[in-house]
């Protein structure tokens, strides 16, 4: 089960760099930056997936009250979709 792991692994990189080259998605790094600089915490876990046809990223912050939130953003516009849990926006 590892190898095949793996190699979705490296299949989900490739189509997450062929959205980028593409423009489909804006780069995580831009929007990780935008995700730390408007919420309180520390950005723990990332991720991108595809969902009915719209790349979108997920971010886990952990705020200094412990309690780890989610948002998820539109991949190619930065919109926040949904977020889960106490979400902590900087003043």
């Amino acid at each position: 089960a590892a190898p095949a792991a793996h190699a979705d692994d490296r299949r989900d990189h490739e189509r997450a760099r062929a959205a980028l080259a593409a423009g489909e998605i804006r780069p995580l790094a831009t929007l990780l930056a935008e995700v730390e600089r408007r919420y309180v915490g520390v950005v723990i876990e990332t991720e991108l997936e595809r969902d009915d046809g719209r790349w979108i990223y997920e971010f886990k912050l952990l705020p200094p009250s412990g309690r780890v939130y989610e948002i998820k953003l539109d991949a190619a516009t930065g919109e926040v979709i949904r977020t889960r849990g106490p979400v902590q926006e900087r003043r």
